[in-house]
């Protein structure tokens, strides 16, 4: 689409990484065969990308002209509740100054883009504006404040240009503050369809807003259904609002966006979403990464069925909770930061789809008074090369501190080059690109104690080693270190910068006792061409018959072999492309379900396999299923199945649930929205389960005939 798009590494890119003494042994850097999958036109893999997150009106002032005026704006950013003055054209004239390329970062995450509320909101005589974006009131229009549509469409081009991607923050949860009972507070929640008004929150007679009182957030159900804080909560189960923000995020695809991350997904209904996503994977599939706010390190179930079953990956929480408790807070060790990867790898089907972090908008900023320098490029280099997508908040290279919102708001401090932070980022971001093992690898604890930890990244014949001592005060003599690294002698890829020095492995990748200075890390690496098929990343990981699917992974081979999905050979004209590290094929025809992706080489050498692919019914709409009467005993729940593999396919362990029964219909009735396929004459029934124990309604199969578009309500009385 974009005549910028390049299928190789960009000499900056390659410069940066010979800048970066990146080249091990026998490394291939920048090569025709190692170029598909990194390429900027990959809009469905980040897994070789670094994103860094722009708070856009806190960026940089690129044109002061559309400032806002009067008590919304803050010259000097002096009230950090207001306008600052940040825009796209200021974040262009930083790409275009190559601060990003020269750190190394291929992807920028700017905030909502759309129109917000033009009107202060005042809290308790404290004035607010909606600098942040999340104040929405057209979705297809853009905030003037950060510039046109030209003026984005100019950033696009401009990070294109450069080798860099472009993912908008959206959030169709809600528009704006309202309240029930006043209509000028605000602009009362007012949502608009390119500048003609659908509704308001007051006198809702068409039903798009919730009005069941703000969520106090003690049930999922309670926070999907209630309003988040005074935010006016969008019911995404009107059809025209289905309609409308599947119109409306085509805006922003159709502008050439590479990713979108999705505010507040924990807010609103999996099956809505799943609907959604599906008809963006249909139209132009990008990278989708949701917001489930976690505010500790427990895991969650929901969380965890919602980054395997939606169809979008998530922010990482539980990785940042336990990177601020090792290296921030000092509440737990290098133990527990191998548990919590250990965990994490069993419990998401796709862990090297989520995105790590270690600070946002939403959080206290990761450096403070109390926390070292060290500590904060130490948690760098352990997310930069660890699994999972990297994202970094604007400011963190440059040791930016803020408390609570809006304080971890403030204005860019500085683009200083010549950090200590930046340039482990410069050093390290490339990796992913020229080494598949931290793109695409598994993770094996090596060498550990309380302060110290060493672990593997493998991906094929690819190997990073990365050795972190976060002890300030002592040294560590590491000794007895088994690795997969080959026979050799290794310089730290950070080139000593925390630190670090080289080690020598000798035969079976035992490497000898050396050194590990106090606050020391190191990365080691041999990144030999892979000539055996290896599948690093499937995406989307979810799509109907008929879409295209992105394989990446290394070791395909030039001539085209057959992909797999479960036991169906995609051949011939269903492979749209076959390069060595990436393919394109047409997801087949077969019974929806879950499926394993397989690639066979043209010499008949198969590739491990890719597990959790779904493929759906078909197109889909999002139906509430409403269920009356349905009593239950202590410990029972109710679930819903039926004859497509969206509800279970009859299977009570595969059911959707439990559902609920408190909002939208109170018990003994209960309800849940799903996303099921479009135009399909559905047979289903609802069940009671308590452990093992299972109690089917009697009678024949309830029916319902679903929609071609748009969504509806199925009621029926328990049998």
């Amino acid at each position: 689409m974009y005549a910028w798009f390049k299928k190789s590494l960009t000499a900056a890119a390659i410069a940066a990484l010979l800048v970066a003494g990146i080249a091990a042994p026998g490394a291939p850097i920048g090569t025709a065969s190692a170029a598909a999958d990194t390429a900027v036109s990959n809009k469905q893999n980040f897994s070789t990308d670094v994103i860094y997150q722009i708070f856009t009106d806190r960026f940089y002032d690129g044109n002061t002209s559309n400032n806002p005026s009067g008590s919304t704006f803050s010259s000097g950013c002096t009230n950090k509740r207001v306008y600052c003055g940040g825009d796209w054209q200021g974040i262009t004239d930083k790409i275009n100054a190559n601060y990003f390329t020269d750190m190394g970062i291929t992807a920028l995450w700017i905030s909502q883009p759309v129109e917000n509320i033009y009107a202060a909101v005042t809290y308790t005589g404290v004035t607010n504006a909606s600098y942040h974006g999340y104040w929405a009131r057209d979705f297809k229009k853009t905030n003037p404040y950060y510039g046109s549509f030209t003026d984005l469409q100019n950033l696009i081009n401009a990070a294109h240009a450069k080798g860099i991607k472009i993912v908008i923050d959206f959030a169709p949860n809600h528009t704006s503050p309202a309240m029930e009972t006043d209509t000028t507070f605000a602009e009362n929640g007012k949502l608009y369809n390119n500048g003609t008004l659908l509704g308001g929150y007051t006198s809702d007679t068409n039903g798009y807003f919730h009005h069941n009182g703000g969520s106090d957030f003690s049930s999922l159900e309670n926070g999907i259904y209630k309003n988040l804080y005074d935010l006016a909560d969008i019911e995404q189960q009107n059809s025209t609002l289905d309609t409308y923000f599947k119109d409306a995020i085509k805006v922003w695809l159709d502008l050439g966006v590479d990713g979108i991350r999705v505010d507040a997904v924990k807010h609103m209904s999996m099956g809505w979403q799943k609907n959604w996503l599906s008809s963006i994977y249909g139209y132009q599939p990008v990278f989708v990464f949701g917001e489930w706010f976690l505010g500790s390190a427990a895991a969650d179930a929901d969380n965890t069925k919602f980054a395997n079953d939606s169809g979008m990956s998530l922010l990482d929480f539980r990785f940042n909770a336990k990177v601020r408790n090792v290296f921030r807070d000092n509440t737990d060790t290098m133990y527990g930061l191998d548990s919590m990867l250990s965990a994490t790898a069993t419990d998401y089907a796709q862990v090297s789809d989520q995105v790590t972090f270690i600070d946002n908008h939403d959080m206290e900023r990761f450096k403070s008074s109390a926390v070292s320098n060290r500590r904060l490029e130490q948690a760098l280099a352990f997310t930069l090369t660890s699994r999972g997508v990297p994202a970094i908040y604007y400011g963190t290279e440059q040791y930016m501190t803020g408390g609570t919102d809006p304080d971890n708001r403030a204005m860019m401090s500085s683009f200083s080059t010549s950090t200590t932070a930046f340039n482990v980022i410069k050093a390290l971001a490339p990796l992913r690109k020229s080494n598949p093992a931290i793109a695409y690898g598994t993770t094996q604890q090596r060498w550990i104690n309380n302060d110290v930890y060493v672990y593997e990244r493998k991906f094929g014949s690819s190997v990073a080693v990365v050795a972190i001592n976060r002890s300030a005060s002592a040294s560590a003599s590491i000794a007895g270190l088994i690795t997969s690294l080959p026979a050799g002698t290794y310089s730290d890829a950070l080139g000593g910068l925390l630190g670090g020095g080289g080690i020598t492995a000798g035969s079976g990748g035992a490497v000898s006792t050396f050194t590990l200075a106090a606050g020391g890390v190191a990365v080691w690496q041999s990144t030999p061409a892979t000539t055996t098929p290896a599948i690093g990343h499937v995406g989307p990981v979810m799509g109907k018959a008929g879409n295209t699917v992105t394989i990446d992974g290394r070791g395909f081979g030039t001539t085209k072999g057959t992909v797999y999905f479960g036991t169906t050979a995609v051949t011939g004209t269903s492979i749209v492309s076959w390069e060595d590290t990436q393919i394109k094929a047409i997801v087949p025809a077969v019974a929806a379900g879950k499926y394993t992706v397989k690639v066979r080489t043209s010499g008949a050498v198969d590739s491990n396999a890719y597990n959790g692919f779904n493929i759906l019914s078909g197109d889909q709409v999002s139906i509430r299923f409403i269920v009356q009467n349905a009593t239950t005993s202590l410990g029972e729940n109710v679930y819903l199945t039926g004859s497509v593999s969206e509800l279970g396919n009859w299977a009570p362990a595969s059911a959707v649930g439990p559902i609920f029964n408190q909002i939208i219909a109170a018990y003994p009735n209960w309800y849940y929205d799903v996303s099921v396929p479009a135009n399909t004459a559905l047979q289903f029934k609802f069940l009671k389960k308590n452990g093992s124990t299972v109690t089917w309604e009697g009678g024949s199969n309830h029916t319902f005939t679903t929609p071609s578009s748009g969504t509806a309500t199925v009621t029926v009385s328990w049998q």
